[in-house]
């Protein structure tokens, strides 16, 4: 965990607790399915921070990593529907369990919960190894081509954002270029680093650090248009490969049938949270992702959309989990 993590997580620990607030209002609970200092633990505490003194009552963050965000989900479902439970997922959470592992789920995203509202959005890019020698994705995919049963990119897990992102760019390019899975990011990215792995697939939170101090090359992002938390990074598609696919984004959920008053009071907090200087320049400076608040109703045509993009992909791609 960096610095500017732990220093999150310390100050949240004594922001959130706040017992003059506890004697008179019951506390929400944010459910996170990820570890804390993960990028989306630290994305809620940025904002928890500030929804006690907003709400009026005291916030709490009940991490309950495992299965992508599954667990975390199904604690949520599990909990009263009165707007003292929320969850706070990437999308990869909705979209890629709801796609690949429906038949294992207990819920579906569209019927049992109600969007509150975005947080967040980043950029998903590739980077390559230096002993590739590739300084964009075009010379990428010559040393793809140049070295075959050689290359294959680096992804955590199977079945989520960054592997199909990976075959999107196969295909489109029109490479060999099969996926190594990794239990989670940081041995991925070493892998990386050291030359043992010739590509990789993440946020870029986890490559820029390695790319300025000239360990590895970031080729590219997966986005319509550059980031301006990186202007220096191309698209792949303005490199002539069209895959625009690779926008990340952090939300949060209520359970269905949680009173509209609630879920209304707790996206006004939210927004204003997201408003603070404090949140913006932790947000772009620190943890490499754009503050970005869409209402409830833009949420839910935004998840909708993308079930609706990645649906074929993946049936296309013949995958199916084990």
């Amino acid at each position: 965990m960096n610095l500017s993590r732990r220093h999150l997580l310390a100050s949240s620990a004594a922001l959130l607790a706040l017992p003059s607030l506890a004697q008179s209002k019951p506390v929400i609970r944010i459910v996170v399915g990820f570890p804390p200092g993960g990028a989306t633990d630290a994305i809620i505490r940025a904002v928890a921070d500030r929804l006690p003194a907003l709400l009026g009552q005291p916030v709490i963050i009940d991490n309950k990593p495992g299965v992508g965000g599954r667990i975390a989900a199904d604690a949520v479902l599990a909990a009263p529907a009165d707007g003292l439970t929320y969850m706070v997922a990437p999308n990869a959470t909705p979209t890629f369990q709801m796609l690949v592992f429906a038949h294992e789920l207990r819920w579906n995203i569209l019927k049992d919960f109600a969007p509150v509202s975005t947080l967040a959005t980043y950029p998903l890019g590739m980077g390559v190894a230096l002993g590739t020698g590739a300084t964009n994705a075009r010379e990428f995919v010559e040393w793809v081509r140049r070295n075959p049963g050689k290359a294959s990119f680096g992804a955590p897990g199977l079945g989520g954002q960054n592997a199909f992102l990976g075959v999107q760019l196969a295909k489109t390019a029109g490479i060999d270029l099969p996926v190594t899975p990794y239990k989670g990011t940081p041995p991925m990215v070493t892998d990386l680093v050291g030359g043992h792995l010739s590509s990789a697939i993440s946020l870029i939170d986890s490559m820029m650090v390695h790319h300025r101090a000239g360990r590895i090359r970031v080729i590219g992002i997966f986005t319509k248009e550059r980031s301006p938390l990186i202007p220096e990074i191309p698209t792949f598609a303005e490199q002539g490969i069209d895959v625009t696919s690779g926008e990340g984004w952090t939300g949060m959920w209520a359970r269905s049938g949680t009173p509209p008053a609630e879920i209304q009071r707790m996206q006004n907090a939210v927004q204003q949270a997201l408003q603070s200087p404090e949140v913006k320049e932790l947000f772009t400076q620190r943890l490499w992702v754009t503050p970005d608040f869409r209402p409830g109703a833009e949420m839910d045509a935004l998840q909708r959309a993308e079930l609706a993009h990645w649906a074929p992909i993946i049936k296309a791609s013949g995958f199916k989990p084990e």
